[in-house]
């Protein structure tokens, strides 16, 4: 899901559309006018024009408003009305940003802000600081970003579990929405890993989905701080971690899924492949089962109904998806020095299958005591 469609539109991110109406509304602020559309100039050279949706002054400041255009990406906040509003700041202060409503601030550690700021990124930051300096440049100004009910919005997002109060993040780092590449999801990963590691906390668990993520809590007893929302996103959290490490990850997940990890898929959505089922009847085989369940495994429709046959017969096929799943999954956090573990659950959440923690390849393992 990294990749994007030729045919797909592409869009524009929340901090693109905050900076755009900054923009406007210093104009307004200083010179009375506010210009409509809009330019500004993206980190990657491209100078889009924005249309305004609001405009108003008065009061020593000035507010614009941008409606998000998301292209053909199924992002939260498209068509979400993001306003900025500009007033002269104190001489000398630079520039200094404000969450105004459905904005959120930051909580905990390990975000790209720190505590009490505003959920506003570092590029975003940026972008909105040069598009003021196209109109002032060296200028003193304090900027307040909105978003149009942006606190119910958040409720979408996995900024609660982050503990960004209060709204959605002010998001992007080109200022281009690339239509399914998840890139909000990908960055929710990764910030999920960093306040882990910021906390203190020793292990986290990553998981495709709801079932498998609260089973993977039940199973250790996890905050929720612990649990990363994966989803199809294996890869993405495993490289992350692979630089980013923590003592112990669980990668936990449903039979079908943790079964496409384990044959080597590192993107587990449906879109990318399915599970070989030829491939799990061999390792059925292979585990011990006979060559009648590895012909109704191979024959088949899904991975669900084949561990159905298998646990006919007795085979924990569970435990064989695991192991396989481990390799993959350890290849790829190979030298981090990270204990992985990895469980199988099925639709009720029952434990199907399990490869203990123990150390990836390459990394330093513990001295044996003399």
């Amino acid at each position: 899901m990294s990749e994007e469609a030729p045919h797909l539109r592409r869009g524009w991110t929340t901090g693109a559309c905050a900076a755009a109406a900054a923009k406007a509304a210093c104009r307004a602020l200083l010179y009375g006018r506010f210009p409509d559309p809009v330019t500004i100039t993206l980190p990657g050279g491209q100078a889009p024009a924005f249309a305004l949706a609001t405009s108003r002054s008065g009061d020593g400041a000035a507010t614009a408003g941008i409606v998000k255009d998301a292209g053909d990406d199924p992002d939260v906040t498209h068509g979400a009305l993001v306003e900025s509003t500009v007033r002269r700041g104190a001489p000398g202060s630079g520039i200094t940003f404000r969450a105004g409503p459905g904005v959120g601030t930051v909580t905990r550690a390990g975000l790209p802000v720190p505590p009490g700021e505003p959920a506003i990124n570092p590029m975003p930051r940026q972008m909105i600081a040069q598009a003021l300096a196209d109109v002032a440049p060296g200028g003193d100004f304090e900027v307040t970003v909105a978003v149009a009910d942006g606190e119910r919005l958040a409720e979408r997002t996995l900024n609660p579990r982050l503990g960004i109060l209060g709204g959605l993040s002010i998001l992007g780092t080109t200022g281009i929405v690339i239509p399914f590449s998840c890139a909000a999801w990908i960055h929710s990963i990764h910030r999920g890993i960093d306040v882990a590691r910021a906390a203190g906390l020793d292990h986290v668990a990553g998981a495709t989905g709801a079932t498998s993520e609260a089973a993977a809590a039940r199973h250790h007893g996890l905050p929720e701080m612990a649990l990363i929302d994966m989803g199809d996103f294996a890869g993405g959290m495993l490289k992350y971690l692979r630089g980013h490490p923590l003592p112990r990850v669980t990668v936990a997940g449903g039979v079908a899924k943790m079964t496409k990890l384990g044959q080597g898929m590192l993107d587990l959505h449906s879109k990318r492949g399915r599970a070989d089922l030829a491939a799990l009847a061999a390792l059925a085989e292979a585990a011990g089962g006979s060559p009648a369940l590895a012909a109704a495994i191979g024959a088949a429709n899904t991975v669900a109904e084949a561990f159905a046959h298998a646990e006919a017969e007795g085979l924990a096929l569970g435990d064989a998806v695991a192991a396989g799943a481990w390799r993959t999954a350890a290849g790829v956090l190979a030298g981090s020095d990270i204990r992985l573990e990895v469980l199988v659950f099925d639709r009720t959440g029952r434990l199907r299958g399990e490869a203990p923690f123990a150390h990836v390849p390459g990394s330093a393992r513990p001295r044996k005591r003399r």
